[in-house]
């Protein structure tokens, strides 16, 4: 009876001192990340059978495992990468927005400045002050173009940097599963669960996917697969396959970055949008698609005001009666960029036909033949046909032009607005070259004896009938005027533009280019109005140029709007994009703080519970202890009873 005392109270002891350990252990890792409570799992030794029943012999250790789901485990991980990636393209488009201020420092207040500066330019055509002023404002607009550009150009490098650094630690966190899985394949022999080990890989998962999401499939030897992007393999067993960035299909865009694993010798790219989560995947995004669309943005804005301000600019004709020249210095558009699988020689090249129908976007040309095939628009994806057999080639304001023969399969990645913003610049220094003064002049006939007056005269387009003379003969009785073209070249025949127009006050009338508005009313069949080529002493006073400079305020050039009103539009795209990403990064934290509580609800160490676990344990063991004692002194009574 003695020595199973002894035996159960052995037993007891040894148990109950692993559980104390046990619990021991779990304090001193309360704060150590990863870390999973652990518990002592006990078991009752088979009884001996005896006639009178069975008796017991004690408890046995049988193991030690971790309180662990791997559920919640999955779920706090998924929930991670999520925010992981939700919270760094909230950062990034953060940044962006930095890129696009408004108020009084904006580029938009630049751009109106410039506008307006030509309102005084128009009250005193002959006031150099005025106009030294108006080519400040140029000055101005075009330098903080640049200086956008090039905080985009920054963002960009910073950005890429990023993307470097991240797939440096996700190789070398991928290469520490692969080892822990080593370790951990080692130790299945023995039948207990390396609970330490399990701990580190688990916290080495948990780290790969604050960087990219991640799929963990277990295998019989105690190893996990580690798949991200659907199906691509990270970890296989003992080994890694790591990940690498590397530019587009298209060499010459620089702008974005594909990823791609090596497996063995090869190398596969991975599809972006099935990244998941991880900041990995925030950051393509933004880089991808983001940052491009911003780059868009200011680079349309740059392309479309200088190109309509250069147009009605070289309208107009300068203090020495010369006719202007471009105001702004613009880049030509880039050719496209042709992919690195194409077989073909061709190039294409891009200009300018009507900045009003530019839209935020690269292009992707796609051959099905040797001239033919589809242009797409990357930021709607809308597809149009082209062949340059049966040209012009055009697309959204711009035309296209080859120069030679492509194969079909071959790709072009068309970025017109990439380098106008970081380009542009004053093309003149001159105040006296700004071409303020209208190429048309409008005469009053000294006959007339009603009441018409000249409010004002823009040429509105070139031509070469712009400055023909156009002479307007009113007809008072039936409120109408017959315009009639008198120029002196052959085959000089006057040539009738229109008969029987109705005439209204304030009502714009346009021939040859120019826009001219009347006041007043016409009396008789005589009165008229001649509009000609301005002679020299007319440019060096008039300013009709610079009120059109002014008008192209309201003219509509951007998606519908008003040119003024372009920037506004930008920040507001920007703007709407940083709100929604933040959103959704305060969504995503809320759901990956409750994943986590909910992942430590069952792993973590409670301070509180495991407390009252030692005191459970103590008594516990102290108990056994006398159990032992018991057993001893009964044990001596029986030697000495014996021994009597």
């Amino acid at each position: 009876m003695s020595v199973g005392l002894l035996n159960i109270g052995t037993s007891a002891l040894l148990a109950n001192q692993t559980a104390l350990q046990t619990t021991g252990n779990n304090i001193a890792n309360v704060n150590t990340p990863g870390y999973s409570r652990q518990s002592v799992v006990l078991q009752e030794v088979q009884g001996q059978y005896t006639g009178s029943g069975y008796i017991g012999k004690g408890v046995a250790v049988t193991t030690v495992l971790r309180d662990y789901s791997a559920f919640l485990d999955a779920q706090s991980n998924l929930a991670a990468a999520q925010q992981a990636a939700d919270s760094t393209l909230s950062a990034q488009l953060t940044q962006l927005e930095n890129v696009f201020p408004g108020g009084s420092n904006g580029l938009g207040a630049s751009v109106s400045n410039l506008l307006n500066s030509f309102s005084a330019v128009a009250s005193a055509p002959t006031d150099l002050t005025a106009r030294t002023v108006a080519l400040a404002n140029a000055n101005q607009m075009t330098s903080q173009f640049r200086n956008s550009s090039a905080s985009l150009d920054q963002l960009q490098t910073g950005v890429q940097t990023q993307l470097q650094q991240s797939v440096l630690a996700i190789n070398s966190l991928a290469t520490q599963i692969a080892a822990a899985n080593n370790q951990i394949a080692r130790t299945v022999g023995s039948g207990q669960p390396p609970n330490d080990l399990l701990d580190h890989r688990d916290q080495l998962i948990s780290q790969l996917n604050q960087y990219v999401q991640t799929t963990s499939i277990p295998n019989a030897d105690g190893t996990v697969a580690v798949f991200l992007a659907g199906s691509q393999a990270l970890v296989q067993g003992t080994s890694a396959n790591p990940l690498a960035l590397t530019p587009s299909a298209y060499p010459g865009d620089f702008s974005s970055n594909t990823l791609t694993i090596q497996t063995g010798a090869l190398s596969a790219p991975m599809d972006q949008t099935n990244l998941g989560g991880g900041s990995l995947k925030g950051l393509m995004s933004f880089l991808n698609k983001d940052l491009v669309q911003g780059r868009n943005l200011l680079g349309r804005m740059a392309l479309a005001i200088g190109s309509v301000m250069n147009t009605q600019h070289k309208l107009g004709l300068d203090m020495n009666g010369n006719a202007g020249g471009n105001l702004f210095q613009i880049p030509n558009l880039p050719n496209g960029i042709s992919a690195s699988t194409n077989a073909g020689t061709e190039t294409i090249g891009m200009s300018v036909i009507d900045p009003t129908q530019f839209a935020v976007s690269d292009y992707q040309m796609t051959y099905t033949s040797g001239t033919a095939g589809s242009i797409t628009r990357l930021s709607d994806g809308k597809v149009s046909a082209f062949d340059f057999a049966a040209p012009p080639v055009q697309v959204d304001g711009l035309s296209l032009s080859a120069s030679a023969v492509a194969v079909a399969g071959d790709r072009f990645l068309l970025k017109p607005f990439s380098t106008a913003a970081g380009q542009i610049d004053t093309a003149i220094t001159a105040p006296k070259d700004l071409a303020v003064a209208s190429p048309v002049q409008a005469s009053v006939s000294s006959s007339n004896v009603g009441g018409l007056a000249v409010t004002s005269l823009q040429a509105v387009t070139g031509g070469g009938n712009l400055t023909h003379p156009v002479t307007l003969t009113f007809n008072a009785s039936a409120a109408t005027f017959d315009a009639v073209d008198n120029s002196p070249v052959p085959p000089a025949l006057p040539i009738t533009l229109a008969t029987g127009v109705a005439y209204t006050p304030g009502q714009p009338i346009s021939y040859n280019g120019w826009t001219l508005t009347l006041t007043g009313l016409p009396k008789g069949l005589t009165d008229s109005i001649t509009v000609q080529a301005a002679n020299s002493l007319y440019a060096k006073t008039n300013s009709g140029n610079a009120t059109a400079l002014v008008n192209l305020r309201d003219k509509v050039l951007f998606d519908g709007a008003p040119l003024t009103d372009g920037y506004a539009a930008a920040i507001s795209q920007v703007g709407v994009l940083a709100q929604s990403a933040g959103f959704a990064a305060s969504t995503s934290q809320t759901i990956a703080t409750n994943a986590q509580t909910a992942k430590a609800a069952v792993s973590g160490v409670n301070l509180d519970e495991e407390a009252a676990k030692l005191l459970q344990f103590q008594q516990a063991y102290q108990a056994s202890a006398k159990v032992l004692q018991i057993g001893q002194t009964i044990f001596n009574s029986l030697l000495q009873s014996v021994g009597a």
